[in-house]
């Protein structure tokens, strides 16, 4: 019996130990967390104002042509570099050339009509004369002198009209000639051809506006971008402000831009308002082209010296079971509502609050990150300058050089592959 007994109590024993084995290496074990921090940084913060544009030189000229006709010789292509003056292409003149023909030969018969009209008003006055000095001797009626002064003021108006006749063809000797020298296609400035939109041997008609023949940059070493900002922003941008530039092309290199222009005009598409923002780019090496995409970023203020803390830590968001055992009693920092987690990946940027606003249940708080563990959460205090990853704080219990937390990931694992393992 007192075998038996012992046997018994073997049993119990064996059962409890084999228990606590199997509870220590086979439960499951509490869900641990990596988290990801940014430290609290004392330095310059920016705030910028990004957009998009295209390049085109500041100054560019059309050069068309007045008259119709075939493109008889070009002087100019792409990248040739004119003067002012010269000569870039000819149309063919043979139309013009005859038309101007045409018109000499009519001013020269006006010219001819003129001397018959002089004639006739000479033999007109010695008629009248004549007739006037026999009707003062009673020879001729009076009938007759009349119509000799007729004759006289109808020669005179004939010669009137051939004078006029004369400055007419004039006038048109002079826009037959000008026609004429319109086939000369002269460039206007000095510059650099960058479009050519003609061939030889192509008929180019000028009857209701004048073709583009060139397009001439006048000067490629100062340049201008064209960004389009979106009208929430464009209270931000005032002339004389600087910009850094990017472009696919040089994808190491920055360029320095300066606001020139903000112009009134807006573009609505897609019911999106945007604004023209004109930048003035420096080209001395000519590595910029017209057309190029420009990637800016338009500096609206800077500060040195803040106190800043990483915007994602703003958006974070910790586990609930975290938050839970800090609310136990495990972080002296507790107190805090945890709110409802969202996982791992980041949720929208929490509008700022107004500058000196009160604390309360709605005042944002960052979690801080001691040894890889979460220990608590601090208010922010008053937000001030951003630039989308740094947000500038004021009036906050935060110091340079704590860890806050921006993410953070899951690990599962057993009670096997966890024993111990401390954190």
């Amino acid at each position: 019996m007192k075998t038996l007994r012992r046997f018994f109590y073997f049993l119990v024993f064996a059962g409890a130990v084999g228990g606590g084995v199997w509870y220590q290496f086979f439960r499951v074990q509490p869900s641990r967390y990596v988290y990801r921090t940014q430290p609290v940084t004392r330095g310059t913060l920016t705030a910028t104002i990004s957009a998009t544009g295209k390049v085109s030189a500041v100054e560019m000229v059309e050069v068309g042509t007045q008259v119709s006709g075939t493109i008889k010789e070009l002087y100019a292509d792409y990248n040739s570099i004119v003067k002012k003056g010269e000569l870039i292409a000819l149309i063919d003149p043979d139309v013009l050339e005859s038309k101007l023909e045409e018109v000499k030969a009519s001013l020269a018969l006006a010219k001819a009509g003129v001397t018959r009209s002089q004639a006739s008003v000479t033999d007109a006055q010695r008629a009248h004369t004549r007739s006037k000095d026999l009707w003062s001797r009673n020879l001729i009626a009076k009938s007759e002198l009349d119509a000799a002064e007729t004759a006289l003021l109808l020669a005179r108006a004939t010669l009137a009209e051939s004078n006029a006749r004369v400055v007419q063809a004039q006038a048109a000797l002079k826009q037959a000639e000008a026609n004429l020298g319109y086939t000369k296609i002269i460039s206007p400035v000095d510059g650099i051809v960058i479009s050519r939109q003609v061939d030889v041997g192509q008929t180019v008609a000028a009857s209701l506006q004048a073709p583009t023949l060139f397009s001439i940059a006048r000067d490629l070493t100062q340049m201008q971008i064209e960004a389009s900002v979106d009208e929430v922003d464009i209270g931000r941008i005032e002339d004389g402000q600087n910009a850094v530039c990017k472009f696919d092309a040089w994808p190491r290199l920055t360029f320095e831009g300066t606001v020139t222009q903000v112009r009134l005009n807006p573009e609505i598409i897609s019911n999106v308002v945007t604004y023209t923002v004109v930048l003035k780019v420096e080209n001395p090496e000519l590595k910029l082209k017209p057309g190029m995409t420009a990637d800016i970023s338009v500096i609206t203020e800077q500060r040195d010296d803040v106190l800043k803390i990483a915007a994602a830590a703003l958006r974070f968001t910790p586990p609930t079971d975290a938050v839970a055992a800090l609310n136990s009693g495990q972080s002296a920092q507790s107190g805090q509502n945890a709110r409802t987690p969202v996982g791992p990946g980041l949720i929208p940027l929490p509008q700022r609050r107004p500058r000196g606003s009160g604390g309360g249940d709605n005042e944002q708080v960052v979690w801080l990150v001691e040894d890889g563990r979460l220990i608590g959460s601090v208010p922010v205090g008053d937000q001030g300058l951003s630039d989308r990853t740094w947000v500038e704080v004021m009036n906050t219990h935060l110091k340079e050089g704590q860890e806050l937390a921006v993410s953070y990931s899951k690990e599962e694992a057993s009670g096997a592959a966890l024993a111990g393992v401390q954190r």
